[in-house]
């Protein structure tokens, strides 16, 4: 068990007053165990949530992230710029809570909880897309679309599956776009429905087949979908089955560089995290091992 001087625990107060108690119950008392001071701080709007990183940012050894992909990802962009960073900690706050998975934190907030002051410090890369940052993926068309579609009362009533309702009415309308990726390696360029650059194994839950994913190998993973048609997603199922040759996909393509430039042919809405705030052009560079996080890997 690793021993921290001082923590901050940071979770969102819009919860409800019932839940957040529930899981303050079930983790403070396992993580106080390993942490010599220990300050809990409820956050109620994103713009707080990043005051509050940057200001304990150099006083503390340890922040503990309670919340969900959108929570983890503005403390991520607050820390990520700072010379002094903080230890990360994650428990599972939110829907689908992709990047614990990556890092083989329990979906059970106690068993996460543990996990966490047993668990070893993996110094992690992100990427920077201009001014932003990103831990988990970076991408363009259905995903985008996917996320503007999500009815928040279905995704507050029915979470993973309103992930599911949102991709298959995605789907159904998917139009493709040009694209020019500018790599050290040479130029891409095609037409596509989607483009991800990877870094974590999960989204929305459901694990990436892609068997060199590695959040810790100083690259980022392109991948690009052609076409919304089966073909496609049969490609994609196929690409963890090492007897298969990626270079005989018709659908789709891949490859990891450490950083790329992306121009599509009309500006496209790109999905950090979750996040939609900007759009294409942008310059992705990988930075490696930039941020310290507690991990079961």
């Amino acid at each position: 068990m690793i021993t921290y001087n001082k923590a901050l625990f940071l979770y969102n107060g819009n919860a409800g007053k019932k839940d957040i108690e529930r899981k303050l119950s079930l983790t403070v008392p396992v993580l106080s165990q390993a942490i010599k001071e220990l300050t809990i701080l409820q956050t109620e709007t994103l713009e707080e949530a990043r005051r509050v990183c940057v200001e304990y940012a150099e006083k503390i050894d340890l922040l503990i992230i309670l919340g969900g992909d959108g929570t983890i990802h503005t403390c991520i962009n607050s820390i990520a710029p700072l010379d002094k960073r903080p230890i990360i900690a994650i428990l599972p706050g939110g829907t689908s809570n992709d990047f614990c998975r990556t890092l083989g934190i329990p979906q059970n907030l106690k068993a996460a909880a543990n996990a966490i002051v047993n668990g070893s410090v993996i110094d992690i890369d992100i990427g920077k897309s201009n001014d932003n940052y990103f831990l988990n993926f970076w991408g363009i068309g259905l995903v985008a679309e996917t996320s503007q579609n999500i009815d928040e009362t279905q995704k507050k009533n029915l979470g993973v599956l309103s992930y599911f309702l949102s991709t298959v009415k995605t789907f159904s309308q998917a139009e493709s776009f040009s694209y020019t990726i500018t790599t050290n390696e040479g130029e891409f360029n095609g037409e596509a429905v989607l483009i991800f650059v990877l870094n974590g194994n999960y989204i929305g839950t459901q694990e990436i087949p892609i068997g060199t994913l590695s959040p810790m190998d100083g690259k980022m993973n392109v991948l690009i979908i052609e076409n919304s048609n089966f073909a496609s997603f049969r490609e994609l199922l196929a690409m963890n089955n090492p007897r298969m040759d990626a270079e005989n996909f018709q659908e789709l393509s891949h490859f990891a560089v450490n950083e790329l430039k992306i121009k599509t042919n009309e500006p496209k809405k790109i999905d950090m995290d979750g996040e939609l705030y900007t759009s294409t052009p942008a310059d992705i560079t990988t930075l490696a091992g930039h941020i310290r996080i507690i991990g079961n890997l």
